[in-house]
């Protein structure tokens, strides 16, 4: 039997971003992972075609129709990829301290020469600059460096073969973060109605400008760092992007492992100091590609994650091609509420100080947290056209659910990465007098307080002004509202 209700606020307020792939692609699938817990969709560029991404969204748009659920849909365009070329009998064995040239010469290589078929790259590395092949398993120390070809010595050996990735960490790689494919993804994405677009291979606060000018107001933008060189600009690059993503793979690749877990802490606090959303992403709950069960290390490090205040964790290869998808998101929704109940969690995720804007928004946000907690409230209540109000709340973690309601149903589905929201769309309010009202039927109706119980209002007069936010007000509901209170929204 087929749900009609909507769907129940989670309990915890980090959110679940779920990659849907090969294994997850079915509409009844895709189903069993929000009712296991994932809270919004990642629909990755780097596989398959158009045709197939367009059955994901149809999917999930029937089933947030179902659940009267607003659903959030993240398009993650793949970026450039640097490969190298082909070789002789598919790949060539590189000894450490030999040396090897790379060149531009279309023919197979071997292992003292292989194509490197980028340019660009020719006159932007140098001297002591690293090359890392296959993730890293192959890495090369450059020695000479010209026009056409590029010395090298192999610092760590082992086999390369037909086309492996090549990463330059010490360089900023003088390209664009959109190739022609992502441009053409792009469009696609936004054709699709896609809530979010992760932008790959970020390196300047100009790679998220370009994206930006392309996408306009149409989705949101999730910067991912993934590049040394964004590390460098993480500030200027936040504040320019919707939000982050932490893409934890490629910066172990090009940064030593050991620095990884510093820099996700302090990417996750400047991205909270901007109110921007941070998600965490790559090799959570690896081991669940194949297992039932994760290891003790990565339920851990999800935890740790959560610790630290990100938005949502993601899943990977674990949800889109493992064997156990629906375990992994249950196990990722056991850590995450484990997490919350934990009595330190409210002092761990208020390590990061959060500066206020000096407007009349940014106030009545920064001290809701307060008031929610002095008069013990069970849910706060936003009413929010541009989710702008939504967002600043988010950013000062109350220890409450927050409900916000909006008459765009864009600004709706985008909301579903922020901390603790649980979005409505709903029609609009007019009264101050109405909007009392709503904020009372609609908490009770989502299950959120009962009665005689307080909760905090915020909204901004006049209505329907998008970032008018300049109205707090604390009411308590009366037994029979849910009764008296029945008109459909």
């Amino acid at each position: 039997m087929q749900v009609t209700e909507p769907l129940r606020p989670r309990s915890r307020k980090v959110k679940i971003l779920a990659t849907l792939g090969p294994a997850s692609s079915k509409p009844e699938m895709i189903r069993k992972l929000m009712f296991a817990g994932a809270d919004a969709f990642r629909i990755n560029m780097s596989h398959g075609d158009q045709k197939s991404k367009a059955k994901l969204v149809e999917a999930i748009r029937a089933l947030e129709k179902e659940l009267k659920r607003p659903t959030t849909i993240v398009f993650d365009l793949q970026g450039p990829k640097l490969r190298v070329g082909s070789f002789e009998g598919g790949s060539a064995q590189l000894e450490k301290g030999r040396k090897v040239i790379l060149d531009q010469e279309d023919a197979p290589g071997n292992a003292h020469r292989m194509e490197l078929p980028h340019p660009e790259l020719f006159a932007a590395i140098g001297p002591g600059d690293r090359l890392l092949i296959d993730d890293g398993k192959v890495r090369l120390k450059v020695l000479e460096s010209g026009e056409t070809s590029i010395k090298a010595e192999v610092m760590v050996g082992g086999t390369v073969s037909n086309s492996k990735g090549v990463n330059v960490p010490d360089v900023v790689v003088p390209i664009p973060a959109l190739t022609e494919k992502d441009r053409s993804d792009l469009e696609f994405a936004l054709e699709q109605g896609a809530d979010w677009i992760a932008l790959s291979f970020v390196q300047r606060p100009e790679d998220v400008a370009e994206a930006r000018s392309l996408i306009g107001e149409k989705a949101a933008l999730m910067a991912k760092i993934e590049k040394p060189a964004a590390i460098d600009r993480l500030n200027d690059i936040i504040a320019l992007a919707d939000g982050v993503m932490v893409a934890r793979g490629d910066l172990g690749v090009e940064l030593p492992p050991e620095d990884v877990p510093p820099l996700q802490n302090r990417i996750v606090a400047c991205a909270r100091q901007f109110g921007k959303p941070v998600v965490v992403a790559t090799q959570m709950l690896e081991s669940m590609i194949t297992s039932p069960t994760p290891t003790r290390a990565e339920v851990s490090d999800v935890a740790t994650a959560i610790y630290d205040g990100a938005d949502a964790v993601m899943l990977s290869a674990e949800s889109a091609a493992g064997k156990y998808p629906i375990e992994a998101v249950s196990m990722m929704d056991s850590i995450a509420n484990s997490v919350e109940r934990d009595p330190v969690y409210s002092s761990r995720i208020h390590f990061t100080e959060t500066r206020l804007e000096p407007t009349i928004a940014d106030a009545l946000s920064g001290s809701s947290r307060q008031i929610a907690n002095t008069v013990n409230a069970k849910a706060m209540v936003v009413f929010s056209k541009s989710g702008s109000t939504a967002r600043r709340i988010a950013r000062e973690r109350p220890p409450v659910p927050i409900l916000a309601m909006s008459p765009s149903q864009t600004t709706s589905r985008r909301m579903g990465l922020y901390w603790g929201v649980h979005s409505v769309h709903s029609r609009d309010v007019s009264a101050f007098e109405e909007m009392v009202g709503k904020a009372k039927r609609m908490v009770l109706r989502h299950h959120l307080a009962a009665g005689g119980d307080r909760i905090v209002i915020m909204a901004g007069i006049p209505f329907g002004t998008a970032g008018s936010t300049n109205v707090l007000h604390v009411v308590r509901l009366v037994g029979d509202e849910l009764e008296r209170h029945t008109t459909p929204e």
